[in-house]
C-alpha cells in the first residue's frame, strides 16, 4: 500500500484546481524559487565584488538539484525550514555554498517566493477569466434576440432576452477582470530589505551610496517592483486585496451557477448543464440529472468567500515589524484561494461552452406568463387615451388575479382573452389595438442591442489587453 493512502490528502492536491496551478504551489516549486532568489542575490552581489564568478557558476550548476528528502532530514534537526534548505543547497556547492544568504533574512527569500507564486497564479486566473468571458460573449451573441420571461422575486416579471440575461454574468466577470489587471499592474514584492526592512545589512555590505543601484538590479533580475516601505515582510494588505478580488470572482460565478440550478429544475427546465451519456445523477434514483457542476461551484465559492476575512486578520494583526502568527495559516490560505478560483473558472467555462438551452421550454414558459407583462403596455396606452390611470390599474389587477386562478386550475392563461373582451378597456382602445398590445414577443426594450454592445466592449478590452506589458517574472 502506498504510504500516501494512509495519510490525509487534501482535495486540492488532486481533485480541485489545474495541474498548472498545483505546480505553482508545489513543494518543489517553492524550493526552486528559494534557490533562484539566493542565486539572484549572489549574482547581483557579484557585480559589487562580493561573490566570485566561480562561486556563481557553482551555484548555477546545482540550482535545480533539489533533494526534498535531504531538506526534510535537516529540518527535523534544525526545526527551521529555510535554514534546512540553505544547508542542503550549500552541501551541493563547495565553492558557492559559503556565500548563500549573505546579508539576507529568511523573509527576503520566503516572502518574495510567496509573492512571486501569487503573481504567477494571478496570471493563470487572468487567462481563465478571459476564456470564460469569451465563452459568455459567444453565447450572448447567439441568444441576443431570443425572448424569455424575466424573473423578479422568483415570480414571472416581464420579457427580456436570453442574451441579456447572460450579459449580466459577463458584465460582473468583466468588472472582476478589470480589477485583476489593476492588481497585476500595482503588484509588488518585498525585495531584499533585511530583518526589519531598513536595508541595514545590505548597506553594510554594499555601502549607502550604492544601495539604490543594488536594489534596482535585483528588481530588474526578478522582473517585479519592490515595495518602497516594508517591515520584515511585505504589507499583508496586498494579500487581503487579492483575496477580496478572488472572492469577488467567486461571487460572480456563484450567481451564474445558482441561477442555472434554478432554471435547470424540472419545474422550469429552460437551461441545463452538460450531462454525459454515461453520467450517473443519483445512486438511488436512476432518473436524476442533478446540476452537480453548478452545485460544486456554489460550494467552493462559499468557501472562497470566507478567505478575505483570514487575510484581513493577517493584515490587521501584523504587529510592529512582524510576528509569525500568520505563517501557518498562509501556507494554506495562499494556495487554496487560487486553487478554488481556478476550479471555479475551469468548471464555469465547461458549463458555459456546453450550456444546454431547451428552447421549447423557453417558449412554453414565455407563452404561459408573458401576457401578464402586457398589462403594463395596456395601462400606459389606456391612460394616454384619456382613462384614469388608477382605475385602469385596478381593472387590470382584477383581470390578472382571475387569470392567475385559471392558470393554477387549468394550466391555461386566459388573460389576453379577458383584456380584449373588457368593456371598460374597450371604451378607450379598440379590440385590434388591445390584441396588438397583448402580444409581447418584442417587448424586450433595447436588451438585444445592449447585449451586443457589451460583447463588443468586452472583446475590445480583451484585445487591447493582449498587447500590454504584463508578463511573467524573469526567474
Amino acid at each position: 500500500m502506498n504510504k500516501d493512502e494512509l495519510n490525509y490528502q487534501s482535495p486540492f492536491s488532486w481533485r480541485y484546481g489545474s495541474a498548472e496551478m498545483r505546480a505553482i504551489w508545489s513543494e518543489r516549486q517553492k524550493h526552486l524559487l528559494w534557490r533562484k532568489l539566493w542565486f539572484v542575490l549572489a549574482e547581483t552581489q557579484s557585480e559589487f565584488g562580493l561573490v566570485s564568478p566561480e562561486q556563481i557558476q557553482d551555484l548555477k550548476v546545482n540550482l535545480e538539484r533539489i533533494e526534498l528528502q535531504r531538506i526534510a532530514e535537516i529540518e527535523a534537526e534544525l526545526q527551521h525550514d529555510l535554514m534546512a534548505a540553505i544547508k542542503a543547497y550549500a552541501e551541493q556547492c563547495p565553492l558557492g555554498g559559503g556565500i548563500l544568504h549573505l546579508g539576507a533574512t529568511s523573509m527576503d527569500i520566503k516572502d518574495n517566493a510567496d509573492a512571486i507564486r501569487v503573481y504567477d497564479s494571478l496570471l493563470v486566473i487572468r487567462q481563465r477569466l478571459e476564456e470564460l468571458l469569451e465563452a459568455f460573449c459567444g453565447q450572448i451573441e447567439r441568444y441576443a434576440q431570443v425572448p424569455v420571461m424575466a424573473v423578479t422575486h422568483l415570480q414571472p416579471a416581464e420579457p427580456t432576452t436570453l442574451g441579456f440575461r447572460l450579459a449580466q454574468y459577463a458584465q460582473d466577470l468583466w468588472i472582476d477582470w478589470k480589477e485583476l489587471l489593476l492588481r497585476l499592474e500595482d503588484f509588488r514584492i518585498k525585495g531584499f530589505r533585511g530583518a526589519v526592512g531598513s536595508d541595514a545589512a545590505y548597506i553594510e555590505l554594499i555601502g549607502e551610496a550604492e544601495i539604490e543601484r543594488f536594489q534596482r538590479r535585483l528588481a530588474e533580475r526578478i522582473g517585479l517592483a519592490f515595495f518602497e516601505v516594508t517591515t520584515q515582510v511585505y504589507p499583508r494588505k496586498q494579500d487581503f486585496r487579492i483575496a477580496s478580488l478572488l472572492a469577488g470572482i467567486g461571487a460572480s460565478v456563484h450567481r451564474f451557477a445558482l441561477d442555472l440550478r434554478f432554471l435547470q429544475s424540472a419545474f422550469i427546465g429552460e437551461w441545463a448543464e452538460p450531462f454525459g451519456e454515461r453520467q450517473v445523477g443519483s445512486s438511488a434514483m436512476p432518473f436524476k440529472r442533478n446540476p452537480i457542476q453548478a452545485e460544486k461551484i456554489n460550494a467552493l465559492a462559499r468557501q472562497l468567500a470566507q478567505l478575505p476575512r483570514l487575510a484581513w486578520d493577517h493584515a490587521a494583526h501584523s504587529m510592529l515589524e512582524n510576528t509569525l502568527d500568520d505563517s501557518a495559516s498562509r501556507r494554506t490560505l495562499l494556495p487554496e484561494m487560487f486553487l478554488i478560483t481556478d476550479e471555479l473558472l475551469k468548471t464555469a467555462l465547461r458549463v458555459v461552452r456546453n450550456l444546454v438551452i431547451h428552447e421549447e421550454n423557453l417558449r412554453r414558459n414565455f407563452e404561459r406568463f408573458a401576457s401578464f407583462a402586457a398589462t403594463e403596455r395596456v395601462l400606459m396606452a389606456a391612460t394616454r387615451a384619456g382613462a384614469n390611470r388608477q382605475a385602469i390599474h385596478e381593472v387590470l389587477r382584477r383581470l390578472s388575479m382571475e387569470a392567475w386562478e385559471d392558470l393554477r386550475q387549468s394550466g391555461i392563461n386566459r388573460l389576453a382573452e379577458k383584456v380584449i373582451q373588457s368593456p371598460i378597456l374597450l371604451n378607450y382602445l379598440t379590440k385590434e389595438r388591445l390584441e396588438e398590445l397583448m402580444s409581447v414577443e418584442g417587448y424586450v426594450g433595447d436588451a438585444p442591442q445592449r447585449s451586443r454592445r457589451l460583447v463588443a466592449a468586452i472583446r475590445s478590452d480583451l484585445e487591447n489587453a493582449r498587447v500590454d506589458n504584463i508578463g511573467r517574472v524573469h526567474l
